[in-house]
């Protein structure tokens, strides 16, 4: 269910992108040498301007009927948009590999031993026993006694301690897709695999397992049927992350990473906590959520005109998608209810540039990284 909008990440001339933040337009004359420009900063005026679109595009909302038949039948809008550009809508996003290297193959190796390196008070939950049902922990798990605990710290020599803390993480539970592999992704909003696929391509670790889903049912028919497509190294399946009643085909705390890029702005505002709550419970302790999503005021909200408001900065396309443009602030309110914790919460404010046609074009994305924390107080 990714956005209808190409979300843009300019490759340098080698093909490989730069990560953000390295390319600063400090002469005006000069911006249409290259495609794109980082940390864009917006004059009082320009910021006015945008506020000023943002109220005008909004007066006029979409009456109460449309606005049922735009959640009711959801999936039917994106699957006609996968029926009309099947695969040649996306590129590729290579660019994950720089702004999220938890992706690429020499960052998954240590992944576990770093956090534990960094944390080596906290102790993890056991795994579940196997008579409580698949993919389930039991209440008495989330109990530990802290002074025993302290006491085997205590007398475990650094390397059995480490040793005996990732033994905590296995999956002991009845056979699942990937249950063998010892690295675990997950892309939620997958749409035809161009997050998926470079992951698959680019690491070949065996231990690595990606699943993948989306709402739109010719989506993940379009992965499925995709000459890179390996059912022993992926799993892809459709799925309504706002339906509260069906399951993820996978236990909770065993996935290293989720991703969503550009997927939960495309869902209902009021539904969206509940989504995120319910991924983080998928996270092994120590895992990461990544997110990259509209921010406010980018160019493609101040492009809506009166009558595409569904409601405060959330919007309806031509197509029947949908589309919120969020603030930092929103995110992290999100992210932190779920009881993660924030190690990167960025706006990447860029200037794309048409050279040929001597355009600019003010982008506003915002870029994510929650962790899960190793020990949690919670049993939710």
């Amino acid at each position: 269910m990714a956005g209808s909008f190409p979300e843009g990440a300019p490759a340098e001339a080698g093909g490989k992108r730069q990560q953000f933040g390295s390319r600063l337009l400090s002469d005006p004359t000069r911006v249409f040498h290259h495609n794109a420009w980082d940390n864009v900063e917006w004059s009082e005026e320009q910021a006015a301007a945008a506020e000023r679109k943002v109220q005008e595009n909004s007066t006029q909302r979409v009456c109460l009927e449309k606005q049922v038949d735009y959640e009711i039948n959801a999936h039917k809008y994106w699957n006609d948009f996968y029926q009309i550009h099947e695969n040649g809508f996306f590129k590729d996003r290579h660019w994950l590999f720089t702004e999220f290297p938890e992706l690429a193959p020499s960052q998954n190796q240590n992944h576990l031993m770093d956090l534990l390196s960094e944390n080596k008070q906290n102790e993890l939950p056991e795994c579940r026993n196997k008579e409580d049902g698949p993919g389930l922990i039991t209440e008495e798990q989330h109990k530990y006694s802290s002074d025993s605990l302290e006491h085997k710290t205590q007398t475990l020599p650094v390397e059995e301690n480490v040793t005996q803390k990732l033994s905590h993480l296995e999956i002991c539970t009845d056979e699942f897709p990937g249950s063998l592999a010892t690295y675990r992704i997950l892309e939620v909003g997958c749409g035809v695999g161009n997050t998926v696929f470079p992951i698959l391509q680019t690491n070949n670790d065996p231990r690595l397992f990606v699943y993948c889903c989306d709402f739109s049912s010719t989506a993940i028919q379009l992965v499925q049927t995709n000459s890179a497509y390996d059912s022993s190294r992926c799993f892809a399946f459709v799925h309504d992350l706002c339906d509260e009643d069906k399951s993820y085909p996978i236990p909770r705390d065993s996935l290293d990473i989720i991703i969503l890029i550009f997927v939960l702005s495309a869902i209902v505002p009021d539904k969206m906590q509940k989504a995120i709550n319910r991924l983080s419970r998928l996270l092994k302790p120590g895992g990461m959520m990544l997110l990259r999503d509209y921010g406010r005021h980018d160019m493609a909200q101040l492009r809506f005109k009166k009558g595409q408001c569904l409601s405060e900065n959330f919007y309806v396309r031509g197509d029947g998608t949908r589309v919120y443009f969020f603030t930092q602030d929103e995110l992290d309110t999100l992210f932190t209810t779920a009881g993660l914790e924030k190690v990167q919460n960025l706006v990447d404010r860029r200037l794309q540039v048409n050279r040929g046609k001597q355009l600019t074009m003010y982008r506003v994305w915002i870029q994510c990284k929650y962790r899960k924390p190793l020990l949690s107080n919670t049993g939710s």
